[in-house]
């Protein structure tokens, strides 16, 4: 299975043009799954809710749904890309699995960053696993990478590859991504972006460095830190469903949950 990250520099606010730059740039390489950054069409730092409301759209049926559907159609693809979603009068920080035949599934972010507890609701899918050809695909967000127990209740639901659209401004993340992949012996592929934005006296930086990681932890692709970039890997997504570390050591039958009672504990 041919898998690809595509990492973007968006100009805030302009849909029309992140969505056709995503497109041309993914229509370059051929791949079964591509991920795109997390609020790849509209950029991340709206400043107020009444500025994300403006630039959200419903899912599936808004126009970036639809143009990534018709590319999933038109290339026998499928592709995972963030989204600014309005449900009636909610805004969620969505991520959508699409493929050929329309929406697969989406999740909406379960952790949210900093202003964005400002500006979106709570995300309330949990996390997920859907099927595309012979891969078994989960979830997650950005910022979600500082939970362990993401990745792991994704891992305990079989998913093989975990898609991670991102609009990363903290520098652990990759290096975090890694240990994910070796703890639940999943795939992961990162799609984070690159440039600046400011709102106000706000600036953000975004770190790039985009990566594909196996369930061993090495590396399979990776971006720079600092510019626009399409990468893409061979994988075998059977290989997530070996969770054996020794011959006597299985990283899921060997938990002790007994013991773990205080992680679903609210501190």
């Amino acid at each position: 299975m041919k898998v690809a990250f595509y990492q973007n520099c968006p100009i805030y606010g302009d849909v029309d043009y992140n969505v056709f730059t995503a497109l041309a740039a993914l229509g370059s390489v051929r791949a079964d799954l591509y991920v795109v950054p997390e609020l790849f069409s509209t950029g991340y730092l709206f400043g107020s809710r009444k500025a994300l409301a403006h630039l959200a759209e419903p899912v599936p049926s808004g126009p970036t749904t639809r143009e990534l559907i018709r590319f999933c159609r038109s290339e026998k693809c499928a592709i995972v890309a963030g989204v600014a979603e309005r449900d009636g009068r909610k805004l969620y920080n969505t991520a959508v699995l699409l493929g050929p035949a329309g929406l697969i599934g989406k999740y909406r972010k379960t952790h949210l960053f900093n202003q964005e507890k400002l500006w979106f609701d709570p995300g309330n899918t949990g996390f997920q696993v859907w099927r595309y050809k012979k891969a078994r695909i989960g979830l997650m967000i950005c910022f979600d990478w500082i939970f362990p127990e993401a990745a792991r209740v994704l891992a305990l639901k079989g998913a093989d590859i975990i898609c991670h659209p991102s609009n990363l401004v903290l520098p652990y993340c990759q290096c975090a991504m890694t240990t994910r992949s070796i703890e639940n012996r999943v795939f992961t592929i990162t799609a984070n972006r690159v440039g600046k934005e400011v709102r106000g006296n706000v600036e953000l930086t975004f770190s790039g460095a985009s990566q594909i990681t196996d369930p061993k932890g090495n590396v399979l692709a990776i971006a720079p830190g600092g510019a626009a970039k399409i990468a893409i890997a061979d994988i075998r997504p059977e290989e997530a469903r070996n969770k054996k570390v020794t011959p006597g050591n299985h990283i899921l039958r060997d938990r002790r949950p007994l013991y773990y009672r205080e992680i679903t504990k609210r501190g």
